[in-house]
């Protein structure tokens, strides 16, 4: 019987952990940082490339991302309900 309870248990915790990862994946604050980082690398690159105005260009490519982001969103809902018929 304690066999069982400490299996549970880890299930448990273990259901814990991928409920946590899971909101991670779909959260504002982890699409808004890579939105941030996406943004900095490309500043970077126009910058290093000696392309113009790099701070207000690069914010097209991190904009697109955001955009692909809610976008998957809607998508996958679709994919998944059409699949999972």
């Amino acid at each position: 019987m304690t066999d069982i309870k400490k299996e549970l248990q880890q299930i448990k915790t273990r259901n814990k952990r991928v409920e946590a990862d899971k909101a991670w994946e779909t959260s504002w604050a982890r699409r808004m940082l890579i939105t941030l980082l996406t943004y900095l690398v490309i500043v970077i690159f126009f910058y290093v490339a000696g392309l113009p105005k790099p701070f207000l260009n690069s914010i097209v490519p991190a904009l697109a991302f955001l955009l692909s982001t809610l976008t998957l969103g809607l998508i996958k809902k679709i994919w998944l309900k059409k699949h999972l018929k």
